[in-house]
């Protein structure tokens, strides 16, 4: 499924309940229109695509017990470039030829999968995975500043505004602030912010420069994954030391690093895209309110790790923030083509998904854009 926010001029829908979107009379970008619900067969998989990803820093913090956060997302990468991989054979699919395409993929390797799968390595070594999750909850927080500013993609207005600052006060609460945090714990926190952060501008630097190209969502989630495995071959041997031998690893972790790449990159994209057939891109798109509930369940039932107040908190502050920034407590009248389509169908859909889906997918924003812990 492809979605391009910033090309659509009229908005059509098939016999199937597609949106197609045309620009210059062809076809450029495919958006699925939430429709009406007669029952309730999405509610499995959109539960099971939330505790997977929400799963991710519980196999995380597993992981970094034995590995090095490098090698931790190099199995990763691996697992989840080969689960990829297999999926394009068993479609018919193929990889992309675009040299140019493989340019920005490499880009959104490094930006969107190697860097913020590392430091979130990092930083679970410094703090709980409940911690990690509740951080990764203030991506879309990230992706609107950078979309405003830096690629010009999405307008700033007073509504986002008030989101923004809702979220950054939830920041603050997270953190616990007034507590004057320091040490280890806060330098894992800001590393997981960062990895959080590197994910916002990963997903509107794929909305600027990939987004709408007739490649499949599995074909560029695999080629970037190999690239960024490519990426970390190289650096992590000369980062952290030579690798480590697989037969002096526990059996924990490598089910961890495993269940990283084909439960968190293979499978769920695979549900990813059938969430979004049975409910729209939308409604797909709630499923980055829940993960954080499942970190933090999955981490105090399996982990035994610990929750001050405040962090639960700060997280149901950051969500509000991200659910004012992207207009889905305040919805504006909607404007009507003379067709009778809402116009901002196409839009609407393309911006909650590519904020949330594709990049946790890949990790990579290919919204059907991982945030992909």
């Amino acid at each position: 499924m492809r979605c391009d926010s910033y090309s659509y001029r009229h908005v059509g829908k098939s016999r199937d309940g597609t949106a197609t979107v045309r620009q210059s009379g062809r076809v450029t970008a495919a958006v699925t229109a939430a429709p009406p619900v007669r029952s309730i067969r999405w509610l499995p998989g959109f539960i099971l695509l939330a505790a997977i990803w929400g799963s991710s820093f519980l196999f995380i913090k597993v992981g970094v017990r034995e590995l090095h956060p490098m090698y931790l997302t190099l199995g990763r990468c691996v697992s989840g470039a080969l689960t990829l991989l297999v999926v394009l054979v068993v479609t018919r699919d193929r990889l992309p030829r675009d040299p140019k395409l493989w340019g920005h993929l490499a880009v959104l390797g490094a930006i969107g999968v190697a860097i913020p799968h590392t430091l979130f390595g990092y930083g679970e070594e410094r703090v709980s995975s409940v911690l990690a999750g509740i951080w990764n909850a203030v991506t879309p927080l990230v992706v609107l500043p950078v979309a405003v500013l830096a690629f010009r993609t999405e307008r700033m207005t007073a509504r986002r505004t008030a989101g923004l600052l809702t979220g950054f006060v939830g920041v603050l609460v997270v953190l616990g602030a007034w507590q004057g945090i320091g040490g280890a714990a806060l330098t894992g926190q800001l590393m997981c912010f960062a990895a959080a952060a590197c994910y916002g501008v990963a997903i509107p630097y794929l909305r600027r420069f990939v987004a709408g190209r007739a490649e499949t969502g599995v074909s560029v989630s695999a080629a970037q994954l190999l690239l960024a495995t490519g990426q970390l071959a190289i650096i992590a041997p000369l980062a952290a030391g030579a690798p480590p031998v697989p037969t002096r690893l526990s059996a924990d972790v490598i089910g961890s690093v495993l269940a990283l790449g084909i439960l968190g990159t293979g499978l769920a994209f695979v549900i990813n895209l059938r969430n979004i057939e049975l409910i729209g891109a939308t409604g797909a798109s709630t499923v980055t309110y829940v993960i954080p509930v499942f970190a933090v369940f999955i981490g105090v039932i399996a982990l035994d790790e610990h929750v001050s107040w405040y962090q639960p908190v700060g997280a149901l502050i950051v969500l509000l923030g991200v659910a004012v920034s992207q207009g889905l407590l305040f919805r504006p009248k909607r404007a009507v083509e003379p067709d009778g389509q809402p116009r901002e169908l196409a839009h609407a859909a393309s911006s909650s998904a590519d904020q949330v889906l594709t990049i946790r997918s890949g990790g990579t924003p290919q919204s059907a854009a991982r945030s992909q812990p």
